[in-house]
């Protein structure tokens, strides 16, 4: 199981394929902004109390008032999910939810065709992960990598880009890079970033020019910019 919070994000589960198995909410929202979502839900159990109770049984406020229960999709392997892939984000050892949620955020707007995580990574459907990704981890489609998966992306025919500075770093805009067919992108975790081992298996080292002194940016907004510049055109 997994949670989804807000009657939005619920609903683009729902959309997507997603099974409900229960509904917890404020008493409030059974005739109020829930009401369409448990006609839409059927019949599962619909769970109520006040909202500072609520707190006390989930250890948070609940900031859109409705959680709902949610059964786990069977995830494609990666040789399916790239079958098609143009681009592909790859995310190694990202520990936070509210970054995992935003890169899906950008995936999904910057046409990036997939998501693969690493063993490591935090999972999308954390609660806070689907709650910051609007959803979006609902239409990106995404895998799990095992150990080796550089070499598995280039078995594939996918070349790897790993945003990292190095002294071969090449900038974002290079035009070799935007001449790849399949390009996945290799964004690291907040703290370390990507490890020498990974960066040397890549293909390409990637830089984003700075001005002021600036090295590097939250890992979510590098997303965007490189799933912006090296989209398909």
């Amino acid at each position: 199981l997994f949670i989804a919070e807000s009657p939005k994000v619920i609903g683009h589960a729902m959309d997507a394929g997603y099974e409900p198995v229960s509904l917890l909410m404020e008493r409030k929202h059974i005739e109020g902004q829930a009401k369409e979502l448990i006609d839409r839900c059927g019949d599962i159990p619909v769970y109520t109390a006040d909202r500072e109770l609520l707190a006390q049984l989930t250890g948070f406020e609940l900031t859109r008032g409705i959680l709902c229960a949610m059964r786990r999709p069977v995830l494609p392997t990666v040789e399916d999910l790239c079958a098609n892939a143009k681009r592909v984000a790859v995310l190694e050892g990202i520990v936070d939810p509210t970054n995992v949620g935003s890169i899906f955020r950008s995936a999904a707007a910057l046409h990036v065709d997939a998501v693969l995580v690493s063993p490591t990574c935090c999972d999308p459907l954390h609660r806070r992960a689907v709650r910051v990704s609007m959803g979006t981890v609902f239409q990106i489609p995404w895998a799990r990598l095992g150990k080796n998966w550089p070499e598995q992306l280039r078995s594939l025919g996918i070349k790897t880009a790993a945003l990292a500075l190095t002294d071969r770093s090449v900038s974002v805009d290079d035009p070799g890079l935007a001449a790849e067919d399949r390009l996945a992108l290799v964004l690291g975790s907040e703290g370390d970033g990507l490890s020498p081992a990974v960066i040397e298996a890549c293909d390409y080292t990637v830089k984003i020019p700075m001005s002021h002194g600036v090295d590097s940016l939250n890992v979510a907004a590098a997303a965007a910019v490189a799933f912006w510049e090296l989209r398909i055109r």
